[in-house]
């Protein structure tokens, strides 16, 4: 049975593309770089920025913190919330909570953002540790983030489970040593959460509860 449940954020407890979106066509938008289209916009939620416009773009560090940093200027004002909590997931966080279970974040959106956004959202009430990265990270390893749930939360490393959309959340829980749950209505794809190994893959929030 598990005692400890640590949340991805994008995709796993809100709808966030159309903030990441906009924020990422403001940035190309400044760099002269027109629009891709919504499948390669759609591959940045989970993995850092750093790491997507490198990767996506072809760009140089320095060039893609220099993104990252524009993309945070339209992010940090407007973009952060646009954004809505997927059905579902207050019925959920609600009953863990009644059940007596410890909830955490575990997410590679910088710190105060998510703080922002969980407020904003009155969902930071039901977490006990809530876990982002630095705004200065170039790259947000997420075993290292569930690593600093763990870090606080000695008790999860044996009960504990990682919940997300994408592959990194699945390989950051399995390298920590957690049993994963990926979750279908946020950004990632069946193939992919399956071959990355996920314990248990679900289609709402609500049959997490059944597991």
């Amino acid at each position: 049975m598990y005692t400890h449940y640590l949340f991805d954020l994008d995709g796993t407890l809100t709808k966030s593309e159309s903030g990441i979106y906009n924020c990422i066509r403001y940035a190309l938008d400044w760099a002269g770089i027109a629009d891709p289209g919504e499948e390669i916009l759609r591959k940045f939620i989970g993995p850092s920025l750093h790491d997507s416009f490198s990767a996506h773009f072809q760009m140089s560090d320095e060039r893609a913190a220099e993104m990252v940093k524009k993309y945070r200027e339209r992010y940090n004002t407007t973009g952060l919330f646009e954004n809505e909590v997927y059905d579902g997931i207050y019925d959920l966080l609600g009953e863990l909570k009644h059940r007596g279970k410890v909830l955490a974040v575990a997410t590679s959106k910088p710190y105060e953002a998510t703080i922002r956004i969980l407020e904003h959202f009155r969902l930071a009430e039901y977490f006990d540790v809530i876990i982002g990265s630095r705004p200065d990270n170039i790259s947000s390893n997420k075993a290292l983030l569930i690593s600093q749930v763990l870090e606080r939360l000695p008790e999860a490393s044996k009960t504990g489970v990682m919940i997300g959309d994408r592959m990194y959340d699945i390989q950051g829980g399995q390298a920590c040593g957690l049993d994963t749950i990926g979750v279908l209505y946020g950004y990632g794809q069946y193939k992919e959460l399956k071959e990355a190994g996920a314990t248990y893959i679900v289609h709402t929030p609500a049959e997490i509860l059944t597991i």
